[in-house]
């Protein structure tokens, strides 16, 4: 009792200031050692805590080196020295779980807020281009509400996504992409592919977002267990730091947007067919332009220069013990496809509170509500309903302003010829599409510090959404006489539920090791339904019911339901804080699968720099750190419900009587997860004085038991049979770079930082039986997974040529007696991986003025591109007029003459040619149209300023800024012919190195100005 009583009145109140030697630093966490006790600096880097004399007071904040001081007074002033090294940092790793950056047997990456917002993307996967070694982004082309794939480290699986699980807040995001058919499954039809309705981290506000961290490696994701085979983004929003003023922060986004890129198209010939004019004709295979008729820019008259506008009110603050961020944000863009719109509300509220005795007990609540209403998603593929198409082979001759009223005078579209083909602005005003979705993501988090190193949480989180989407298609087109109409809905919510056990003791029994480890249960369950109604032909014209069909409307329901199990752990040891070993471990009973499966890893970090200098020892001077690492992990995936056993599905045949039908895949009950084992090594060290850093990892993965449908004997009943086989590996090696090359405190300074990977993606093996496996394609034109071959390679046709070394004609084209190419079977034409990734950032600042820029650059690979195809089978591109002209020609080429070869010397058409080139199959000869994907540009570029406050004088406005951004300001190399590389014909295909008729890529502008109240 007398002991108790004196170790009260021991204890006193600690003040103090914290600066950086100019000004407080807010937000500062202060804690005295071995205790719960503790608080936060205020706005002005006051703070107060109750310490004992001799007891020691920790100061850390992300972004400075960490203080400890012993209390020998009443107050004490604390200066922090900033950390450039970012080794000491405190970053954000699986399960929400912080550790310091050194500690990490793992290459890690993080890209903060800043980095996000500054990239103005309105989809914010897109902001992550360059940025992260080993990323790669693939855009969509289907407008502003577009989706985009993430891949790490190369693709892991033949029918999976590939993309990395997105995690916000400890809540896995479902991050669904591109386009569904009415089964759930994707629709990438070459003819009539599915709408693309964006993907899933899309809907997320980059205003709101923290930081992100991309874990790459197995064993930095392992601890999520099946669901992050392919690593993961764990994306931590705001939570409220002490402000200046009334934290209030107001940001309005003005911005711009043209075509960036355009292929080349023949101006001298007019529409029609062999040299002939017909107005009736889809061609420009016509007479040439003289004095009679005029070329038309009718892509550039088309589309419309783009308006889009964000506006952001945010406020934050601290209030003792609790911190409170909340949002709202309206993005409207007016895409530069005319009638396609996107816009989007986002409303955020977060608050994180520690309070109770000794503040034992912390909580963090957050509630985000994202709204997208998609107007006009553009409709993609080799059909009428593509207006992209229709422009880019229009005939020369005509001007499609000439049509700009899309009626005639009886309510029909107006248009030239006789085809099928539709005017697109009758399809910006009467092919109408409409997507509406409702998301919101919520968490709760309680902890309680049951003593000083033990911690029990509860965790629970949900992601929900319902979309609804209306298509109406109007009478009076080739479409639809009467019109054709369609809707539905699809709803998602995954819920998590987690219990968790933390324990962490340094300097265990006075000694040098220290020992951290946490425990979990966690129930995750979801359930997807979907609802789509097609009323097909209308009977009564423009009259939208399903009721309204010409025959009973089609329907499409699906129930998906799913639910995981886990039980995990993980487990450090660090030595005298120089060496670290951690273990993790996760069992997963998934729904989906019969047997459980266990997911291990190691890993394992030592400074080598804290080891030599703790010992007494020395390294050379320029050497500020060194750090070697290594890691083992084995992760995977599990597959998707309701894949174990056949059943029937009740329906109706076009007579109304009741049928059920049989699923076309013979299922397998035998299933078993994939799993990739993933082994790392790598160093980080940073020079001369810490102003020069570099990063270095390798790795190698391999993915087996890969889930596929293999192909049955018809006779079976069966299309397919579901099993697992194949080994997918990937091997490279990451660089990243960074250096701040100038530093001075009131003149010029410049960071700037590289980051290198090279990736090799290769199929080890299929089955005994099966060697080869498409990923998509159409016709003759296919990507596939061949055994013994890389991801990803391209076949197609070839032109035929002479083979015999020997012979003088060695290499040269085979022609037929007409003059003209021939073909050879399908054979390897590329591949459409990568074989490097590289991004260069640099910012520049000199007093309240900032200029940063980023040049990023895909190097190999290839892909085929069906819209330089159609543009040559019309007659449009411009290699079909070499220099204006169209003069009969002779092919470079040899025929045979029955004893070997000989000099073609038959001259030909260039519409003969072009007609052989792209009609030998629906995609012509393959290797005409296969391009380098090599590009290398200007991603970015922003200049800003930042008013000083001695302009500023005012108590209300604390900070202002204005800042010009410009997106794809410069192609700075590219081989496509003005096709964006970038874009590809089906977002949520693992068949990237295919490209048809995609909206042409866009350069923005943008103006920002930013207030702090």
């Amino acid at each position: 009792m007398l002991l108790s009583i004196t170790t009260i009145f021991a204890q006193q109140a600690v003040t103090g200031r914290v600066t950086d030697g100019n000004t407080g630093v807010a937000g500062v966490s202060v804690t005295v050692v071995g205790t719960t006790r503790g608080g936060q600096t205020d706005a002005n880097g006051n703070y107060s805590v109750d310490a004992n004399n001799g007891e020691k007071l920790r100061f850390s904040i992300v972004g400075y080196t960490t203080q400890i001081i012993t209390v020998s007074a009443r107050t004490h002033n604390v200066t922090l020295q900033a950390d450039d090294t970012s080794i000491d940092e405190v970053v954000v790793t699986a399960m929400g779980i912080k550790r310091e950056k050194k500690s990490l047997g793992y290459s890690f990456q993080e890209v903060k807020g800043e980095q996000l917002t500054d990239a103005k993307e309105t989809n914010i996967s897109n902001a992550l281009v360059g940025k992260v070694a080993g990323l790669q982004v693939i855009k969509g082309s289907a407008g502003p509400a577009s989706s985009t794939k993430i891949t790490l480290r190369g693709n892991n699986s033949l029918a999976g996504d590939n993309q990395p699980l997105i995690i916000v807040d400890g809540v896995p995001m479902n991050n669904f992409l591109g386009s569904k058919g009415g089964n759930g499954l994707a629709n990438n039809d070459f003819w009539n592919p599915g709408t693309d309705m964006g993907n899933g981290l899309g809907d997320i506000n980059p205003e709101d977002i923290e930081s992100m961290s991309v874990l790459k490696s197995g064993a930095a994701s392992a601890l999520y267990g099946s669901r992050a085979g392919n690593g993961a983004i764990v994306i931590t929003t705001k939570s409220g730091r002490a402000q200046k003023g009334t934290g209030i922060t107001y940001s309005s986004t003005l911005g711009l947007e043209t075509l960036f890129t355009l292929p080349k198209l023949q101006n001298s010939f007019a529409q029609g067919k062999d040299g002939v004019f017909d107005n009736l004709q889809l061609y420009s295979w016509g007479p040439e332009m003289g004095s009679t008729y005029q070329a038309y820019d009718n892509i550039q008259d088309f589309f419309k220069t783009g308006v889009n506008h964000t506006q952001n009110i945010s406020f934050q603050q601290q209030y003792e013990n609790t911190s409170v961020y909340t949002s709202a944000t309206y993005l409207n863009d007016q895409s530069k496809i005319p009638g396609s719109s996107l816009e989007r509300l986002n409303l955020m509220s977060r608050v994180t509170s520690n309070f109770g005795e000794n503040k034992r007990w912390s909580t963090d609540v957050k509630v985000q509500y994202m709204n997208n209403n998609a107007v006009n998603r553009p409709t993609s593929g080799q059909n009428n309903g593509n207006a992209y198409s229709t422009l880019f082979t229009m005939p020369r001759s005509l001007s499609i302003l000439d049509y700009k009223n899309p009626l005639t005078n009886t309510g029909k579209m107006f248009w030239y010829g006789t085809t099928n083909s539709i005017n697109p602005y009758w399809l910006a005003e009467y092919q109408q599409n409409n997507d509406v979705r409702n998301r919101y993501m919520m968490n709760a988090n309680i902890k309680y510090k049951l003593t000083d190193w033990l911690d029990a949480e509860a965790r629970t989180g949900m992601d929900s959404y319902v979309t609804r989407f209306d298509n109406r298609t109007y009478g009076g087109s080739p479409m639809a006489a009467n019109g054709k109409y369609a809707n539905g809905k699809t709803e998602f919510a995954e819920r998590n539920y987690t219990l968790a056990l933390h324990a962490r003791k340094d300097e265990l029994g006075g000694s040098k090791w220290g020992l951290s480890g946490s425990l979990f249960g966690q129930i995750m369950k979801s359930n997807e339904t979907m609802l789509n109604v097609n009323a097909g032909e209308l009977e009564v014209p423009n009259f939208f019911s399903v009721q309204n069909g010409v025959g009973n409307p089609a329907v499409d329901q699906l129930n998906n339901r799913k639910q995981i199990n886990s039980i995990y752990a993980t487990a450090e040891v660090n030595y005298d804080g120089f060496w670290f070993l951690t273990l993790t471990g996760r069992e997963d009973w998934s729904s989906t699968l019969l047997d459980p499966f266990f997911y291990p890893s190691v890993s394992t970090s030592l400074v080598i720099s804290d080891m030599i200098r703790k010992r007494g020892g020395n390294l050379p001077e320029f050497i500020s750190f060194l750090k070697v690492r290594g890691s083992y992990a084995e992760v995977g995936n599990d597959t998707r419900p309701y894949q174990l056993y056949n059943s029937y599905s009740v329906g109706k045949d076009p007579n109304g009587n009741a049928v059920g039908s049989y699923d076309d895949v013979k299922f397998n009950p035998a299933l078993v997860n994939e799993l990739i084992k993933a082994l790392e090594f790598g160093f980080d060290t940073r020079l001369f004085n810490s102003r020069l850093g570099l990063d270095f990892a390798w790795y190698k993965n391999n993915a087996t038991n890969q889930i596929i449908e293999v192909p049955m004997d018809p006779m079976s009943g069966f299309r397919a049979e579901l099993i697992n086989a194949g080994n997918i590996q990937n091997t490279g090696f990451e660089i990243a770079l960074d250096g701040q090359i100038l530093q001075s405190d009131a003149g010029l300074n410049w960071n700037s930082s590289v980051n290198f990977s090279k990736n090799t993606n290769k199929i080890i093996e299929l089955t005994d039986e099966i060697t080869n496996y498409t990923l998509g394609g159409f016709d003759n034109l296919a990507v596939r997974a061949n055994a013994g071959e890389l991801y990803g390679n391209i076949y197609g046709t070839k032109y035929r040529r002479v083979e015999d070394a020997a012979s003088p004609f060695y290499g040269q084209k085979i022609l037929d007696g007409n003059g003209l190419p021939q073909t050879t079977d399908a054979v390897l034409l590329g591949n459409q991986a990568p074989k490097a990734l590289v991004g260069w950032i640099n910012s520049f600042s000199y007093k309240n003025i900032g200029l940063s820029f980023q040049i990023d650059g895909r190097f190999g690979g290839e892909f085929f591109s069906g819209t330089n195809l159609n543009l040559q089978r019309n007659g449009v591109a411009d290699i079909t007029a070499p220099g204006g002209k169209r003069e009969d020609f002779v092919v470079d080429g040899v025929v045979a003459d029955g004893n070997g070869y000989k000099e073609n010397t038959k001259s030909v058409s260039h519409q003969q040619y072009w007609d052989r080139v792209t009609n030998s199959g629906n995609l012509g000869v393959g290797e005409e149209n296969i391009y380098d994907a090599t590009n290398i540009r200007l991603r970015n570029i922003t200049l800003s300023y930042n008013l000083p406050s001695s302009v500023l004088k005012s108590n209300v406005l604390q900070r202002a800024k204005i800042a010009f951004t410009v997106n794809n300001a410069w192609m700075i190399k590219s081989y496509a012919n003005g096709i964006d590389p970038e874009s590809v014909f089906s977002i949520n295909s693992n068949a990237t190195g295919f490209e048809n008729f995609s909206t042409p890529t866009s350069r923005s502008f943008f103006i920002n100005l930013t207030l702090g109240f």
